[in-house]
């Protein structure tokens, strides 16, 4: 994909830029940090957050089989009208046929949506699409997709689809994409691992962290269990260590290790890291003071 098929999404993004002229990690870290994507999750909690939330900020809505996706698209119409950019997860095997497709992308275009985050989900039961790639092809094909869409990417693999057939979904799933989404990860090294191996193999989409917002350790863990508990095993299976050490410790996780290792990305005109998608928990006033703590901590690039 060409630099200019891009949407400028924030003014953290530098396309075209050198080595010799990237900003230094913790300032270009201090630059996506400033206005990062809020995830939240269309439970009972959320409007409740709306408040804290700057104004204008982007804001994802994650999909889920327990909310289903009538719950998504809602709130993220109501985010939209509140002065919010909405980023609504569409999860494919919780749409049911081209119809329903056609009515979700309508009523997200009427609604002043033209953003999406395109994911294959966890619907036992799928209708017409199996997983993303079906659903971003047909999209194509009805012409009705948004101009803004992400794709996620798994740099510590998934737990049910191999690593190979990551990677070719990956690739075929590009060209209809403008941004990938890490998981939500606690250890930079496989995320630069990850990036490294895809950039040498010509993987050129620009790319978004997800990283962990503070969040109390049973806030974690029950947000997950209201999501469902196919996600709360597999969360739990693959973060044993990290689970318990928040239990032990009793207290909030901090991510400011995890992006202290990872800010020098943020200056690495090959890795193109651009973004930061703070997963919230639904806690975004305890994120946004972390937040605010954490940016005082990183250097500001003065006007010449």
């Amino acid at each position: 994909m060409s630099e200019s098929m891009i949407p400028f999404r924030r003014p953290s993004s530098s396309p075209g830029a050198t080595a010799a002229d990237a900003l230094p990690g913790r300032e270009a870290l201090a630059r996506a940090l400033a206005e990062p994507t809020f995830e939240l999750l269309p439970l009972g909690s959320a409007p409740g957050q709306l408040p804290f939330i700057p104004t204008g900020a982007w804001v994802s809505v994650t999909a889920s089989p327990a909310k289903g996706i009538d719950a998504t698209i809602d709130f993220a119409l109501t985010l939209q009208s509140r002065g919010f950019q909405a980023i609504p997860h569409v999860a494919a095997r919780m749409v049911r046929d081209r119809s329903h497709l056609r009515e979700i992308l309508l009523r997200l275009r009427d609604g002043g949506v033209d953003s999406m985050f395109v994911i294959g989900g966890d619907a036992t039961e799928p209708g017409d699409f199996p997983d993303g790639l079906s659903l971003l092809r047909a999209m194509a094909d009805l012409g009705l997709a948004p101009t803004d869409i992400g794709i996620p990417c798994y740099p510590e693999g998934h737990a049910f689809i191999p690593d190979d057939v990551l990677r070719e979904t990956l690739e075929a799933k590009a060209p209809f994409a403008h941004y990938v989404t890490t998981q939500m990860c606690f250890d930079a090294r496989p995320i630069a691992t990850w990036l490294a191996a895809r950039r040498a193999e010509g993987f050129s989409l620009p790319v978004q962290l997800g990283i962990p917002g503070a969040v109390e350790p049973q806030r974690l863990l029950s947000i997950s269990a209201r999501i469902g508990v196919r996600d709360t095993a597999r969360f739990v299976m693959k973060n044993v260590g990290f689970v318990g050490r928040l239990l032990r410790s009793g207290g909030f996780y901090r991510p400011d290790r995890l992006l202290d290792s990872l800010a020098p990305l943020f200056a690495n005109p090959v890795a193109d890291v651009r973004w930061i998608h703070l997963y919230t928990f639904n806690g975004v006033e305890a994120n946004e003071v972390w937040r605010a703590r954490y940016l005082g901590t990183l250097p500001v690039r003065q006007p010449a």
